[in-house]
């Protein structure tokens, strides 16, 4: 398949670098030209604008930033949709907003160019292994032609057709904004719970023994618990910019979400606090600071989800927990 990509940041490149080596032909563009050396070297075409990378190309992907970008790449000077031939399919993964995508269908269409989102999760990590998960929303038919192009890039068994134009975007949105309130109540729980005199270990275990476990509980949060590891491999900027998304489509649907909004404010007091490029899981770190009591666990305390509480409260040998989830799905 002739393909093109636009974005060649730490998802983008490596999901490149996937799209190559499953036999597809590849013309890649990035406003840093050094950021296609690799992939140029392996066989990639440089494409010298958005719109080169359209030309000639059965299908187009873009993975940037903001909703902000991507209107820029497909709709000004140079942009990527004036390449684009009829016939062709445009497909956005970057966290954004159906608006952005209505405005480029409503003149895409017209001229027989086909349009999906589809929004990725799985960390760095999983762009690297071919193993995303991908929410595609659009026509079918086209998520039908381009599926051999997406498993390059993802698990076959998490690419999922979610509904129509900016179901992906939505789906994605949602994931990312639980994901944040997770770790928000979760940092309140466990800070109020060892502040009252309860063991942490013996706290986590109730709770994952309770209809109030959840996933981060039980994995996501064990790299602060374990060693004050935040996550840097996905920003606090970022962070804010995808929960600003989420509350803005909240406003636009009319739906009153003052338990987010709450925690945008969270994480946008830990981004004033630890700065842009701090880690996601910083606003733990927030009630960390305020109360004066780190959350950690012993070095060799076991992790494991099917740990009863007298091993928590007397802890074996060390015996490391089950393989963490990647926390919301990065874009950029």
């Amino acid at each position: 398949m002739q393909v093109g990509f636009v974005g060649l940041g730490h998802m983008g490149a490596p999901m490149s670098r996937n799209i190559l080596a499953a036999g597809h032909d590849l013309a890649v563009h990035d406003v840093r030209p050094d950021a296609a050396a690799e992939l140029i070297a392996a066989g990639a075409a440089w494409a010298d604008s958005p719109r080169q990378a359209g030309q000639g190309r059965e299908v187009v992907i873009t993975m940037l930033p903001a909703p902000r970008q991507v209107q820029e790449v497909l709709l000004g000077p140079g942009g990527l949709l004036a390449g684009l031939e009829p016939g062709s399919i445009w497909i956005d993964m970057s966290t954004s907003v159906p608006a952005v995508a209505d405005e480029v269908r409503a003149l895409a269409e017209p001229r027989g160019v086909g349009v999906l989102d589809a929004p990725v999760s799985g960390m760095a990590s999983g762009a690297q292994t071919g193993t995303l998960q991908i929410f595609v929303g659009g026509r079918e038919s086209d998520y039908r032609r381009v599926r051999p192009l997406l498993e390059a890039m993802g698990d076959p068994e998490r690419i999922l057709h979610v509904g129509g134009h900016g179901a992906g975007y939505t789906v994605k949105l949602m994931i990312n904004l639980l994901w944040f309130a997770h770790l928000t109540a979760t940092a309140e729980v466990l800070s109020v719970g060892t502040a009252a005199g309860v063991d942490l270990a013996t706290l986590r275990q109730c709770l994952l023994a309770s209809p109030a476990a959840s996933n981060f509980l039980e994995r996501d949060v064990l790299s602060v618990l374990r060693s004050g590891d935040y996550d840097e491999s996905f920003a606090l900027a970022l962070a804010c910019k995808d929960l600003g998304l989420a509350v803005d489509l909240a406003r636009d649907t009319g739906v009153p979400v003052e338990v987010s909004a709450v925690v945008e404010q969270i994480y946008r007091r830990a981004r004033a606090q630890y700065g842009d490029a701090g880690g996601e899981m910083l606003p733990i770190k927030l009630l960390e600071d305020l109360t004066g009591t780190p959350l950690r666990l012993p070095a060799d305390q076991d992790l494991s989800a099917a740990q009863d509480l007298s091993a928590a409260q007397d802890p074996p040998a060390s015996q490391d927990p089950p393989a963490s989830q990647d926390p919301p799905a990065a874009q950029e």
